[in-house]
């Protein structure tokens, strides 16, 4: 039995069983293609997939991986694309079974895990891709209010902050939609929203992307049939972040347009005090709060205010948990 990958989540793949593997051509090869690999090369701690429950678990030379094809452009760890692949040599991107070659990678991130292409996955000597088992959604307008996480980078406490926010919300007995609009294929971070108490959590996945890495005009409608299926679970209130930040090729930038008038709090999560003032400068995103490294001490915080007239919050300090709740009670017109 190969190991399933979280991005095949959307799929039937696993409960069925009804599928085959074949080696197709290349030039038929696409973005979001399923396809299955062969564990190969030095194990390291990357040798773990995501499940489709969002469990990590490891993997050994010989096994059989099935996930899908896509490009990664992170900016501290590693970047990739399935168009690089020229053999049958490839790696996983992501541990969610983000599928391409890698092609340049930070010094302190371990060795990805290296595959060998055995097949595509086929179905009728169809190949089947992600696009394949995405569910439909009857066009929707958004409009409900957006609390919106944007990052100055990857790792800068989106989702850590995400979390407390959307915890705060529900204390007020609100019914909360979490949303990961885009980045590279993970579970984790949509599933952590589900366990901070949302009652609809949604990414780019089910949109059948495997990341965001992709031409804006491609992006967009995909965008809007997940905002209707966000619409069609009948929440108040949208906690929406988008992965990495506006300037990187994630299509950050229109995700922060789409959203833009609905948004009622926006929070800069920055690496540093530093990083605030270049988001800003770089791309004129005015946030009302900065939350994440550039909020872990107290000097910081003043170093934010100094810098950028923004104010600061350290949401990992329960001490914060008011502030947070009095800037969200006011954002929403809560008394």
């Amino acid at each position: 039995m190969p190991f399933f990958t979280s991005i095949t989540r959307i799929s039937d793949l696993r409960r069925s069983g009804n599928f085959a593997v074949e080696a197709i051509p290349r030039e038929h090869w696409a973005r979001g293609d399923y396809v299955m690999g062969t564990v190969t090369g030095d194990p390291s701690p990357l040798y773990l997939i995501e499940s489709t429950t969002g469990r990590m678990v490891p993997v050994m030379e010989g096994d059989h991986v099935i996930g899908a094809f896509g490009d990664r452009e992170a900016t501290l760890e590693g970047v990739g694309s399935w168009q690089a692949i020229e053999g049958r040599s490839m790696h996983a991107l992501t541990a969610a079974g983000l599928l391409g070659l890698l092609t340049s990678k930070a010094d302190m991130v371990p060795g990805l895990m290296e595959l060998e292409y055995v097949g595509h996955i086929t179905r009728d000597s169809t190949k089947l891709g992600m696009g394949d088992f995405v569910r439909p959604a009857e066009a929707r307008q958004l409009d409900i209010p957006v609390i919106a996480l944007v990052g100055t980078s990857m790792s800068a406490g989106k989702t850590t902050t995400g979390r407390v926010i959307i915890h705060e919300l529900k204390k007020m007995g609100m019914k909360v939609a979490g949303v990961k609009l885009t980045g590279a294929a993970r579970y984790r971070d949509i599933l952590r929203f589900k366990d901070a108490g949302a009652d609809a959590i949604f990414d780019f996945v089910d949109m059948g992307l495997p990341s965001t890495v992709i031409p804006e005009d491609e992006y967009r409608p995909l965008l809007d049939m997940v905002l209707s299926r966000v619409m069609d679970a009948g929440v108040d209130v949208l906690v929406a972040e988008a992965g990495a930040s506006p300037l990187e090729p994630y299509n950050g930038a229109a995700c922060i347009e789409a959203l833009s008038g609905h948004m009622v709090l926006r929070v800069l999560c920055a690496s540093d005090p530093y990083a605030v003032v270049g988001v800003q400068r770089a791309y004129g995103f005015a946030p009302d709060v900065v939350a994440g490294p550039a909020a872990a001490t107290r000097a910081a915080i003043r170093l934010v205010k100094k810098l950028t007239g923004v104010p600061a919050v350290n949401v990992l300090h329960r001490d914060a948990f008011p502030e947070i709740a009095a800037m969200l009670k006011t954002s929403l017109g809560i008394s």
